[in-house]
């Protein structure tokens, strides 16, 4: 149950897999005219940020492997290894997925480390491979400790967790339009995640699942891709760069710098690092619900519908 054998670094084997489906996508893209489009200074940062993704893996993963060995001394629970067991966990991983996700877009600390994969104005596959080299300093690997604690060995959850990011990779594309009604309804999609990477104000925040669409509509964070609103990608304030060091670091450099604005009390800091992006201790940010509040004022046709269910002109 130990050997690491037993359960193959999945993403390793998939690299090939990842190589053809960009050249792919961009044949498709060239010929047919449509599906997207590449940027390549975009493209190579992505390529980039992923390289550094890996080694960032390789240097600090056992930080996050010798907890996770602590955790499995401690339970004394065992569930073996059985296809069911791996079925199981596999499932549950996708909803600690879910949640760190959502942590990830709701917590600045959290964004801090995620926000470089949202970087891209573009959306192929490419921006599958812009990860962050910075989400050990998260500390969000306390998510998967319930894992752990109930009998699921550590091989097990991080080799689960390979196969969720290699599922993820396939939905970032805009050739693939929508799947057939049954499968939208279940499983994450490029419809459903082209949302997700959406700048617009009815778009923002919304569908986190990794492979389970199904998580965001039990827990009301799920938002259909609409007909008449195309997806703008990117970031609320785009951080206008091709330098991966830059977009690697840019949200820590500005949480740093928000800290040593003059007059703040410890609790304002605190509130830097844990309040949802865009919150300002002199209200002056421009949070999601301000932005969503904004855009319905602006736009009263638009109360009630998708993304602003929950607002009234």
């Amino acid at each position: 149950m130990t050997d690491m054998l037993i359960y193959p670094k999945v993403t390793d084997y998939a690299v090939p897999f990842f190589i053809l489906a960009i050249l792919i996508e961009i044949a498709w893209i060239t010929f047919k005219k449509r599906g997207g489009r590449y940027e390549t200074r975009d493209a190579m940062t992505s390529l980039f940020m992923g390289v550094g993704s890996v080694v960032s893996g390789i240097l600090l993963g056992f930080i996050a492997w010798n907890f996770f060995m602590f955790l499995w001394w401690l339970t004394p629970i065992n569930l073996g290894a059985s296809v069911l067991v791996v079925v199981v966990c596999f499932v549950l991983d996708d909803l600690r997925y879910y949640w760190v996700h959502r942590f990830g877009h709701r917590v600045r600390w959290v964004w801090a480390s995620h926000v470089n994969h949202h970087s891209s104005q573009h959306y192929n596959l490419t921006t599958a491979l812009r990860q962050t080299w910075t989400g050990t300093f998260t500390l969000m690997m306390v998510v998967r400790a319930p894992l752990i604690l109930l009998g699921f060995h550590p091989a097990m959850v991080l080799f689960v967790g390979g196969v969720n990011l290699i599922y993820q990779f396939w939905i970032h594309t805009e050739a693939i339009d929508k799947m057939p009604r049954w499968f939208e309804a279940v499983m994450n999609t490029p419809s459903h995640h082209r949302v997700h990477h959406g700048r617009n104000p009815r778009y923002l925040d919304a569908n986190y699942a990794g492979v389970f669409i199904i998580w965001d509509k039990m827990f009301g964070t799920f938002v259909p891709e609409v007909e008449d609103e195309k997806v703008d990608y990117g970031l609320i304030h785009n951080i206008g760069t091709f330098n991966p060091i830059r977009v690697a670091f840019h949200e820590w450099v500005a949480i740093w710098r928000d800290w040593r604005q003059p007059g703040l009390t410890w609790k304002d800091r605190w509130n830097y690092a844990v309040k949802p992006p865009g919150w300002r201790h002199d209200d002056k940010g421009g949070s999601t619900e301000l932005l969503k509040r904004r855009h319905v004022a602006r736009n009263p046709e638009v109360a009630g519908t998708p993304g602003f269910e929950d607002y009234k002109a």
